[in-house]
């Protein structure tokens, strides 16, 4: 940033203190430069060949078959003339073409996009237009999301069915049983689209040419998040980043799935978040891959008699989730019955975890609910506890390896422990900046390379970390970021609102939940009409919840919503 100068830092890593207590190490050997994520899959196939990569609703693949589907996929996207650089959209719930397709694009050497499949059609257009996608790989289910949008956004669309990969009896019943009973997937048609399983049959694995030109310092995703202001832009995660936080995890998380290993015994990952989002998509996805794990996929985690049964059949060593699903699990009556003796880690992310929450589900599993703390911009673990701390601790652990964590003030200086200021970090994990958006990159990130979280939190003398507030105006919903402005934007689209605020007020379920103040156009306009309009037109985590009509929006001298103000007339209600 311009305006930093004499920045102070101070030299002492307290945290390293607390690294040699734990007998972790903080430094981490980095692969070569010219390797990628592609080495790790290959290292992986041929380390764990038959045995099972993926399980999704009763169905697995192995990862010999991964690496046959992946090379299928990445053979089709080169015959396409894709080439280097090239984005790739991938909009799948988990499900077992999810990880075959997101290997496909990263060995075929192109940039994966992940996308959200609840995304709204307006949404959808942003995203695949800002990162200049050439084709998108989507679930037929949301394909009339695609077709919405009117025109031709991508040059390539490929369009699979839920059970594609299930084996044939099987992906047949399940693609008849959501096409015609349960009716999830509407009318559409897409002009040149092609079929899954007819790509894949098209498409010879031998046919797959190595990229030679992939390093670790090429961008591997653009991850969309609003950042700190809440325009949805790309973050730019090089191969360097992702190979980095697999490492990084391991260190902490390794020894727990060592004790597999020395069993000749698979792990299980639950793999209830979605894979699209940064944190499982690195912890569950990637680690998985890594570590030669049996990735257990939940297509909807809010289907709790599918989660569970999953759960039965596959006790995981490793479920990394958000406060919700820790509560909705512990407070279930099948669930307390289950054995959990596998279970050696539970991580909380995303979002706070609730002490309440944590203590009912030691209760139940026996298991200490360890939390890390991350974003997109850092692939995205940047600090962690260690997976066999003795109690619930509430605090988001220590930097990673090879990590760096300030506190800063608003000049950029660093804090003294102790002090609230800016959650600031500095390691290989952090982003290579925002697609297209160096503007946005200056101004998150310090001339010293700390990226700027907006989150403000205190660190103590053995190098602890402890969020205490939130910078900006952020609402977290069960894990997932919100932007008051982006909301707001939508829904002053309705013709019969004037204007309106979103803030975020406690919801005992999520954690939080927008609540919208709104200025009527039209004194005809209800509750009802808000809330359907939202429905229309937002994702569903970002819908408001609550609707409040004033008859004026608090604003600074320049015309600025004044949230705060909103939040301290919410207190009064």
């Amino acid at each position: 940033m311009d305006d930093q100068v004499n920045l102070t830092r101070r030299n002492d890593k307290v945290w390293l203190k607390t690294y040699e207590a734990l007998g972790l190490t903080y430094d981490i050997d980095m692969p070569s430069d010219d390797t990628s994520l592609i080495d790790i899959f290959e290292q992986s196939f041929l380390k764990h060949g038959d045995k099972t990569a993926f399980v999704c609703m009763g169905s697995s693949i192995s990862f010999k078959e991964v690496d046959l589907y992946s090379r299928q996929v990445a053979a089709y996207l080169q015959s396409l003339g894709l080439v280097k650089g090239d984005k790739v959209a991938v909009m799948m719930p988990n499900i077992l073409q999810l990880p075959v397709t997101v290997i496909g694009v990263l060995r075929a050497g192109l940039t994966l996009v992940n996308v959200n499949p609840l995304y709204t059609t307006k949404e959808l257009e942003h995203q695949l237009t800002d990162s200049e996608s050439k084709a998108l790989i989507l679930v037929e289910n949301f394909a009339k999301t695609y077709q919405d949008i009117g025109r031709k956004v991508v040059d390539h669309v490929v369009i699979t069915g839920m059970g594609d990969l299930m084996g044939t009896l099987k992906g047949l019943m399940v693609n008849t049983v959501v096409r015609h009973v349960k009716k999830m997937v509407p009318p559409y048609q897409i002009a040149n689209s092609v079929d899954f399983k007819n790509m894949l049959k098209q498409s010879s694995a031998g046919k797959y040419q190595r990229p030679n030109n992939i390093s670790l310092s090429d961008v591997a995703v653009l991850q969309y998040t609003g950042g700190t202001t809440g325009v949805a832009k790309g973050a730019m995660l090089t191969h360097k980043n992702l190979v980095a936080n697999l490492i990084q995890s391991d260190t902490f998380l390794g020894s727990a799935f060592d004790e597999f290993e020395s069993s000749n015994e698979q792990p299980v990952i639950m793999t209830a978040l979605p894979l699209y989002h940064i944190f499982s998509f690195t912890v569950c996805g990637m680690f998985g891959i890594y570590r030669g794990c049996i990735g257990l996929l939940v297509p909807n985690p809010r289907d709790l008699d599918s989660l569970l049964k999953a759960y039965k059949n596959n006790p995981p060593a490793f479920f990394p989730a958000v406060n919700t699903l820790f509560n909705a699990l512990a407070n279930n009556d099948e669930f307390k019955s289950m054995d959990h003796s596998k279970l050696r880690t539970s991580m909380g992310g995303g979002m706070a975890v609730l002490s309440s929450t944590a203590e009912k589900w030691r209760q139940v599993t026996g298991n200490i609910i360890v939390q890390g703390y991350g974003l997109s911009e850092t692939s995205p673990v940047a600090t962690a506890n260690p997976h066999n701390s003795a109690t619930f601790t509430g605090n988001i652990g220590v930097p990673m390896p090879g990590t760096d964590v300030a506190i800063l003030d608003e000049a950029g200086n660093e804090l003294e422990l102790g002090e609230r200021g800016e959650i600031s970090v500095r390691g290989p994990q952090v982003m290579k900046g925002y697609w297209n958006r160096d503007d946005a990159t200056r101004e998150v990130m310090t001339d010293d390379g700390f990226f700027r979280t907006g989150d403000i939190g205190i660190m103590d003398e053995e190098g602890y970390v402890t969020i205490v507030d939130r910078k900006k105006n952020m609402i977290l919903v069960s894990g997932f970021n919100v932007y008051p402005n982006e909301v707001e934007e939508v829904m002053a689209g309705h013709p019969k609102i004037l204007e309106c605020g979103v803030i975020g007020v406690e919801d005992e379920k999520s954690g939080e939940v927008p609540k919208i103040f709104v200025v009527r156009q039209d004194d005809s306009l209800t509750k009802e009409d808000v809330l359907a309009y939202a429905k229309e037109h937002l994702t569903g985590y970002k819908r408001p919840r609550h609707v409040e009509f004033i008859d004026e929006l608090p604003k600074s001298n320049v015309g600025k919503i004044l949230h705060k103000d909103l939040r301290k007339l919410e207190e009064k209600n």
